[in-house]
This record gives structure tokens, C-alpha cells and sequence, in this order.
């Protein structure tokens, strides 16, 4: 049974890649970005992991990176080996807080250069709320010291009902009693979204530190002040 609380959470994993796992991944991952080009996955890409109904994905790279970044969906077999590894080791500490999570989906790959961001939205229980698997939550770990770099991430609460639809769950439908669902385009791309008044709240994590929070909570993070963000994306689901 999952419960609204789950995809409104969040907390942190320290030490989930030790120094050695950071300075490996962060040579693989040099490795592949000189041989397959950077461009290939930044300004020559033309696909995004994010979707807005009714928009194109070249819209959508408009409205959640406005001023591009680097996103590798295929990352090499050994990086997904190290953070796999990591992940199996840390469930507990995860399912503490996430008990209706049962896998997860494969680790991407991001990096903002100076000036990048990505703007503020939620990521919903996608890609549908009534089938499974279901998107509980999503999960990112840093292997850059954002206090030099800038680039922080945040979460953004409000007390607005504008973010959930009329409706609740329906009954037997696998979600506890109650549970509302975020709205589609809960992103810049709509009007009510961007006047809704939001609480922002940052953290700067030590690098290795997994950050976990819930498909239902918006996020986003501050522009790179100079030099470059490097992490890794997964996210959580209930199968």
C-alpha cells in the first residue's frame, strides 16, 4: 500500500560512494564523454528523460534546461556496476522511509556546466499513476563539492491545492486511503504552476551523499557558479 508520505519524502544516504567509487566513476565517466564526444550528449542532443503532454522533447529541454546540460541515458556497464553495488548495500537505509519500493530504474548520467540548471517541477508518478510499476521516488548522488562549485539541490513545498488533482486514488488501486495525485505539467511549462507560492528549501551534500525525495515532491537545483556538477539519477519504483 503506498502512502502520499512516500512520494513526499525525503533524506539523505552519507557515504553511500566512498572516495575511491567517486574518483573511479569520475575517470570512466572522463573516459567515455573524450571518446564519444561531449556534444553528443549536450548541445547535440535531442532527447530528454523529462515529458510534457502536448509538448515536443525539444520544447520540454526548453522549459526544464533552459540553458542545456549534459544527460547520458547508456552509461558505461562499469559505472552502473559501482553504483548498483552501493545501492545493494544502502536498501535498508532507503526502504526505512520507502517501504513500497522494489527496484529501480537504470542510473543516468548528468552534468551542469556553468550557468545550467534545471528548473523546478515534480516528477509525478509516472509515466501512470493507475499502472505499475510506479515511480515512488528518485534518487541522485553528487560527485562534485557543490560548496565550490555552486549548483545546489532543492526541494520546494507549498500549501497551495493547486498542485493536486480532484480526485483521489481510486479504492483498491494499491495507494492508501486518501492519496491524492500531482497534476500533469506540475513544471514551468504552466501558468498556475509558475504563480503558485512555493517555500524553497537548498542542501549542499557532501559528494558521495545519495539524496532521495519523493515523485511527488518538486525539486530542482540552483545554476553552476563556475566549473562543472557531475551525478548520477535513479529512480525508485514500487513493481
Amino acid at each position: 500500500m503506498i502512502h502520499i508520505a512516500e512520494t513526499l519524502s525525503i533524506r539523505t544516504v552519507e557515504g553511500f560512494l566512498k572516495p575511491d567509487g567517486i574518483e573511479r566513476l569520475n575517470l570512466v565517466m572522463d573516459d567515455t564523454l573524450n571518446s564519444l564526444g561531449r556534444d553528443r550528449y549536450g548541445t547535440g542532443r535531442r532527447t530528454t528523460i523529462h515529458e510534457i503532454p502536448g509538448h515536443s522533447p525539444s520544447e520540454a529541454q526548453d522549459v526544464y534546461e533552459p540553458d542545456g546540460r549534459i544527460e547520458m541515458t547508456d552509461i558505461p556497464r562499469e559505472a552502473t556496476t559501482l553504483l548498483d553495488q552501493a545501492l545493494k548495500l544502502h536498501v535498508p537505509a532507503i526502504t526505512r522511509t520507502l517501504p513500497s519500493v522494489t527496484g529501480h530504474r537504470p542510473w543516468i548520467y548528468l552534468e551542469y556546466g556553468a550557468g545550467q540548471y534545471i528548473t523546478p517541477h515534480a516528477d509525478g508518478i509516472a509515466p501512470d499513476p493507475l499502472t505499475r510499476p510506479r515511480q515512488i521516488a528518485a534518487a541522485t548522488v553528487t560527485l562534485t563539492d557543490i560548496h565550490d562549485t555552486g549548483g545546489a539541490f532543492y526541494v520546494e513545498t507549498t500549501g497551495s491545492d493547486s498542485v493536486w488533482t480532484a480526485d483521489e486514488a481510486p479504492t483498491g488501486s494499491g495507494y492508501a486511503q486518501g492519496m491524492r495525485l500531482a497534476h500533469d505539467g506540475t513544471d514551468m511549462s504552466s501558468p498556475w504552476f509558475r504563480s503558485m507560492p512555493r517555500t524553497r528549501w537548498s542542501v549542499t551534500p557532501p559528494p558521495g551523499t545519495l539524496v532521495v525525495f519523493g515523485s511527488q515532491l518538486v525539486h530542482g537545483t540552483e545554476p553552476v557558479r563556475a566549473g562543472r556538477v557531475r551525478k548520477f539519477l535513479t529512480l525508485f519504483v514500487s513493481e
